[in-house]
């Protein structure tokens, strides 16, 4: 993406001097001393760890939260006296976007023009300008609870673009959405940006940071740096190596990760790409990577700086496999699917599912919103009837033994699905009971997990005020109270910053060394890469099932000699939409 000039004499349509933010009965200012700015005709991305303070700062500048102290100037007006003349030329679309699921697309667009207050005479050519830039023209009549997950996010955006705004405001737009989506949602707003109008994007995606003008690091309420990100990423030049591993690659980037020269660490094809400490040296043979392998330096990314500037992962094996006893491992599959099926009436969600996950592997289920990866994984927990086809977990027939299959299963479901109102120690409880823990176990399991996962500070906070990270983590924890042979995650890190992904794969990986299964879906294109396996799953049925690297191979051309994941999942889809009907599969 080219950088727009931005000429010095046009005032910035945000100004931020010395903000800060407290809130009641908090150690610590949910946002301490910032300066920021944003322009128009550039996108400014807002990037930090969970908790960092970038939904309050959004927040504020949306006139939605009063600052404590400091100066916020939005569109020429002061937000904590004029918040209603700063909505009318402001879009805003927040985390959870506030869509209304029963009415359809239409619907939603005349009730947000109803809040807009956008005349009568222009909502016709408005709603036709919208559905034509977020090509949601067909899909007017339906429901909007019957979207998938990016045109739920291109339905938001039309949203929040209905009074023509100067100031686009969205936090975190792209979580949970598919990397097809993704491309389609940063082709729009750049469009946006093209015609004027600035965007301050909060983003948990560090390669959509680096697509951004300029970006402003928080963490833990405070602003670390801002500028063009490719001003960070200069800082880790010449620290950044990828190290050829053909064999055990979770293993030696376990080990490498446990050493003080390494920053960080993260598998990448047949490589693993790591940041050393600056002035540190990194032997390959000291973790096992076999005589004559060297070290490769290759170009800094955003992530690499931006975990950089954060102190680096977390050094330390994985705690909860240390209190965990490995599962024997033999030659019966973990999971098996043959034609599984499910029919919602006319509509066919998983169509002739066929696949098998060997004991202690990692299988990813990957595809675009609505392909039907979630329904595959609730009839593989039990949680869905199949309409056709037969499943077995953990050696039980789901149609005949569901109840048996569940007690071997842990299930950390889309979206956080516990209970808001009890506390985490509540919550922890609750579902050790649920698994058939009792008495002394209970206790000892409970215990366990406080002090794997770090709540000790929050063992009676509500569940529902954690931060996003924290409720991954609660939402994990309670998963693997009754140490489940096979554990299923679906999209376990969406919306999660890239340390805190770290740390949930560091379990991950940890959990498969002890024998156990993990099947899992995601749309960081990245986390497919510590997979064994990965099926790709499209309009319902398996259109690609191989390892990762094979994937990759299989679209390699002259055009793109050296695919990522993304590239190869992209190509995958496109070639399966050129196949004739029925040819996929």
């Amino acid at each position: 993406m080219s950088r727009q000039p931005c000429p010095n004499d046009v005032p910035p349509l945000v100004t931020v001097r010395g903000l800060a933010k407290r809130f009641p009965k908090t150690r610590r200012p949910a946002l301490d001393g910032i300066d920021a700015e944003v322009r128009a005709g550039r996108i400014t991305g807002l990037v930090g760890p969970d908790g960092a303070g970038k939904t309050t700062l959004i927040r504020v500048i949306a006139g939605l939260l009063t600052a404590s102290q400091g100066e916020v100037e939005v569109l020429g007006f002061d937000p904590a006296v004029a918040a209603e003349k700063i909505h009318d030329r402001c879009g805003y679309m927040p985390q959870r976007f506030g869509l209304y699921e029963e009415l359809s697309v239409i619907q939603n667009l005349s009730l947000y023009a109803d809040l807009r207050g956008v005349p009568g005479e222009e909502r016709a050519p408005t709603f036709e300008r919208l559905l034509r830039f977020t090509d949601l023209q067909r899909f007017t009549d339906r429901k909007a609870g019957a979207l998938s997950g990016g045109m739920k996010q291109k339905l938001g955006l039309a949203c929040a673009l209905l009074s023509r705004p100067a100031l686009l405001l969205l936090d975190e737009p792209s979580v949970g959405v598919d990397p097809i989506s993704r491309r389609e949602l940063w082709a729009m707003v750049k469009e946006l940006v093209g015609e004027g109008i600035g965007v301050l994007w909060s983003t948990a995606y560090l390669d959509e940071a680096e697509l951004c003008d300029e970006v402003i690091l928080l963490n833990e309420g405070r602003k670390l740096c801002s500028g063009p990100p490719e001003e960070l990423t200069k800082t880790v030049e010449s620290r950044t190596f990828t190290l050829a591993v053909h064999d055990g690659r979770r293993k030696i980037l376990a080990r490498a990760l446990q050493q003080d020269a390494v920053i960080d660490g993260v598998i990448q094809g047949e490589r693993i790409r790591l940041v050393l400490r600056e002035g540190d040296r990194f032997e390959p043979a000291s973790v096992g990577a076999g005589s004559g392998t060297e070290l490769r330096p290759v170009n800094p990314r955003f992530e690499d700086a931006f975990i950089d500037a954060l102190g680096g992962v977390p050094k330390g094996e994985s705690a909860v496999t240390q209190a965990m006893q490995p599962v024997f491992l033999d030659e019966k599959p973990a999971i098996e699917c043959e034609d599984l099926t499910k029919r919602f009436g006319d509509f066919v969600a998983a169509d002739r599912v066929t696949f098998s996950v060997p004991k202690g592997e990692i299988f990813g289920l990957l595809g675009p919103n609505g392909a039907g990866k979630s329904t595959t994984f609730k009839m593989l927990c039990g949680l869905l009837r199949p309409s056709g086809g037969q499943a077995r977990v953990a050696g039980y027939d789901l149609r005949r033994a569901a109840s048996q299959a569940r007690n071997r299963i842990g299930y950390m479901a889309q979206k956080f699905s516990l209970y808001g109102n009890l506390t985490v120690q509540q919550n922890l409880e609750f579902f050790a009971g649920i698994y058939g823990l009792a008495g002394k176990r209970r206790r000892e399991a409970v215990s366990r997990m406080v002090e794997i996962f770090g709540f000790k500070d929050q063992v009676n906070l509500a569940s529902g005020q954690l931060p996003l990270g924290f409720k991954q983590r609660l939402a994990m924890a309670c998963s693997l109270m009754h140490e489940p042979d096979v554990l299923f995650l679906d999209e376990p890190t969406s919306g999660v910053d890239p340390i805190a992904r770290r740390e949930f794969w560091t379990h991950i990986n940890a959990l498969v060394e002890k024998g156990r299964t993990v099947m899992v879906t995601t749309h960081f294109m990245d986390e497919a890469e510590y997979c064994d396996r990965v099926a790709l799953i499209y309009r319902g049925r398996v259109i690609a099932l191989a390892s990762p690297d094979e994937l990759k191979r299989s679209v390699r051309s002259s055009a793109c000699a050296d695919p990522t994941m993304e590239d190869a999942f992209i190509a995958l889809i496109r070639r399966s939409d050129q196949q004739p009907a029925g040819a996929a599969g």
